[in-house]
This record gives C-alpha cells, sequence and structure tokens, in this order.
C-alpha cells in the first residue's frame, strides 16, 4: 500500500489508493489522475509567490520547466517498462531541468533488480561516457545512493570498439559488469563532448534475458504510473527556485562524493555559486583545472537549467576554452561583448547560476578567483585575445 502525503505550498496530494493487487476501479484511476494534474496546476503557485519575485524573463522559464519535469515524470514512470525497457532522453534544448547543460546527453532507463539486461554503447565522439545505477525507494521519490557506476576508463572494448556492459543480481557475468542490487531502480547514462553541435553520439541499447510476452495494460499499473509521476514531479517543484547567496562569488568546490542525491554522477567534483550584474558590469573568473577528462562551465536560471545555448554560448568547457600560457584560464560572464576571448552570454539574465564540473579529476579544483570588473576596462585588462 502507498500512504504517502505530498505537499507543495498550502495544498496536500494524497497518493495512496488501493493495494495495487487488488481490485482496481474507474475511480482510483481518475483520482491518481486528477492528483497529477492537479500538481501541475499548483507548481504555478511555485512561480507566482517565489521570494525574492522571479522576473520577467524567469517566469516564462518557469512556465516552461513546469512542462520539462513533466515530461521526464511521463516518462520515466507512466511509460517506464522495466520488462522491455528503451533508454529515453531526458534532458535537451527543450527539456531543461535539474542541472542540464549543452556538452551533455542524458538518457533514463527504469530497471527491475531481479532481471539481467544486457547495454550496448557504440561511443561515437564523446569524452566522458558513463552509465550509473541508483537505488532507493521505487514510489517516484529521488535515488538515495549509487548501486554502481562504470565509464569508459573501467570498460573493455570489443573488437568493433563498442562496450557490452551486463546489470545483473548475478556477479561474473562479464569483464563491464554492474551487480544490481534489491533497491536498484534506475540507470542515467552520460556523454560529454567537446563539439556537441558537431561531434557523433553515443548509441545506447539495452534488453533483458526474460522479456515479458505482453505490455501490463492494467489499470493498476498506470495508476502506480501516475502516483510516482507527481511524487517526482512534486520532488522536484519543492527544489526551486534556487537562489546561492552571496552574488559573484564561488563556494568551495567538492570533491568526488563517496555518496550521492538524486542522480548526480558519482566521478565529478563540483563548484557552485552565482552573479548578479549591471548591464555595463562583467564577472571574471580566473582559474587552473586539475588534470580530468571533462570540464565546463554552465550559466543557469534559479531552475537550474540553462540558457537557449541553440543561439549563444551560455556554458564553456575545457576543449573551447583559450588558456593562458601557464595553464590557467579567465572566463567572462556578462550581457555585452567584452571583446575578450572565453565569453559567456548572460541572455537577458541580470542574475543567475554559476556552476562548474570536473570529471575524474586528478584532485579537488582550487576554488576558482571572482571580481566584478566594467565592460569598458575589459579589454585593457585581458588584451584584446
Amino acid at each position: 500500500m502507498l500512504d504517502d502525503v505530498l505537499h507543495l505550498g498550502d495544498t496536500s496530494y494524497s497518493l495512496s489508493s488501493v493495494d495495487v493487487g487488488g481490485t482496481m476501479s474507474s475511480e482510483d484511476l481518475s483520482a491518481s489522475f486528477h492528483a497529477l494534474v492537479d500538481a501541475v496546476r499548483d507548481a504555478e503557485q511555485r512561480l507566482l509567490t517565489a521570494d525574492p519575485p522571479l522576473d520577467e524573463v524567469e517566469t516564462v522559464e518557469g512556465y516552461r520547466w513546469i512542462f520539462s519535469v513533466l515530461r521526464v515524470a511521463l516518462d520515466g514512470f507512466v511509460w517506464a517498462d522495466t520488462g522491455r525497457p528503451e533508454f529515453t532522453e531526458i534532458v535537451g534544448s527543450r527539456k531543461k531541468w535539474g542541472g542540464d547543460n549543452s556538452d551533455a546527453y542524458y538518457r533514463h532507463v527504469p530497471l527491475d533488480p531481479a532481471r539481467t539486461y544486457r547495454v550496448r554503447v557504440v561511443p561515437g565522439d564523446a569524452e566522458y561516457l558513463s552509465l550509473t545505477v541508483y537505488g532507493g525507494p521505487d514510489d517516484g521519490r529521488y535515488s538515495e545512493r549509487i548501486v554502481g557506476q562504470i565509464n569508459t576508463t573501467q570498460m573493455t572494448a570489443g573488437a568493433d570498439g563498442a562496450y557490452d556492459i551486463v546489470l545483473s543480481p548475478t556477479a561474473d557475468l562479464g569483464p563491464n559488469q554492474i551487480v544490481l542490487e534489491p533497491d536498484a531502480v534506475v540507470g542515467i547514462t552520460r556523454d560529454y563532448l567537446l563539439d556537441p553541435a558537431h561531434g557523433k553520439r553515443a548509441e545506447w541499447s539495452i534488453e533483458t534475458d526474460d522479456p515479458p510476452a505482453l505490455p501490463d495494460q492494467s489499470p493498476e499499473r498506470l495508476v502506480q504510473g501516475f502516483q510516482h509521476a507527481t511524487t517526482w514531479l512534486l520532488e522536484q517543484v519543492q527544489m526551486c527556485p534556487i537562489r546561492v547567496d552571496p552574488p559573484n562569488e564561488l563556494q568551495e568546490p567538492y570533491p568526488v562524493p563517496t555518496a550521492t542525491f538524486g542522480w548526480a554522477a558519482g566521478d565529478a567534483a563540483y563548484c557552485m555559486g552565482s552573479y548578479q550584474l549591471g548591464d555595463d558590469e562583467a564577472l571574471l573568473v580566473e582559474g587552473r583545472s586539475p588534470e580530468n577528462v571533462f570540464w565546463n562551465l554552465c550559466l543557469w536560471n534559479p531552475f537550474l537549467h540553462t540558457y537557449d545555448y541553440r543561439y549563444e554560448q551560455v556554458t564553456l568547457n575545457g576543449g573551447q576554452v583559450q588558456y593562458e600560457d601557464d595553464g590557467s584560464w579567465k572566463l567572462v560572464v556578462s550581457a555585452g561583448d567584452p571583446g575578450t576571448p572565453n565569453w559567456l552570454r548572460t541572455q537577458g539574465h541580470d542574475r543567475g547560476l554559476l556552476w562548474f564540473r570536473w570529471f575524474l579529476p586528478e584532485e579537488t579544483p582550487v576554488k576558482p578567483t571572482t571580481t566584478v570588473v566594467k565592460l569598458s576596462d575589459l579589454r585593457a585588462q585581458l588584451g584584446s585575445g
């Protein structure tokens, strides 16, 4: 039985119906549907009552964000099928949430910890590629831990350059394996490209050893899907909008974690901060990256999604950056063109979030420095590039 009550603002959502093994009525199906619809409607109140208030650009992005999160909830829980699973894209230029970025492709797959799955990936031009299995509650709440993870530095490739991975509760089934523990619920893939606009993406496929003959079309299954989607949607909505103070500073980078919340990577170091700038100001970010396989800086709005990278450079990765002679770098965040390399455009946002990530760093990065400068002074300070 599900007997959870979640809260969003002043509204409570009962996510219990009947035992999924019992007889379910059309009223149960309707109730679970309306709970999901009501959660979407009341998520709007998160936008309208934000403190501090959202500006016009953030409000527009907030409405889009609600439906981005809903799309992931539907794909991840309503359409999910552990018997014949598929890798589903969960971020993109029109599906933004949870800390996306322009350099990466993420895919989601639901898992049954009692089954054996065979995954195949053709790496393409990925600079960093991994599959992570997460464990935790199987009711739509966020995952609580990493069951297992494997990346290309740990995998053995076949003669054709592809990687074959086994996910199974049975150990010793191949060189590339993640052992599924009883609470394993979902897998997330990551492939990062230095040139995502032109590079060849990784190709992922998955099969199970014992697929069911027919799909589960029962109302019980759909009610469960609606309930789990509602729970997941509410968790995402309750996290946002996010502000980081004080502005124009970065927090201390934190190392590769031994545990993680949600679907964060288990082999990356991170650093978060924020900016707030006038039209005639820029934030100069200076630092040095340790040896790593991939790093980048992203600009996010308070809903943890990138600005529209189809139009302007709102993220920079280590393959795009122009370095100083000593290997350090200087990045510029501003609305106007500073006339210097390594410019990230704020795209109509006078405030926003800064997010660094370093995959497989040899050591935890030193915190980059930040300085607010006048745009008119930048060319003299950094040179014409």
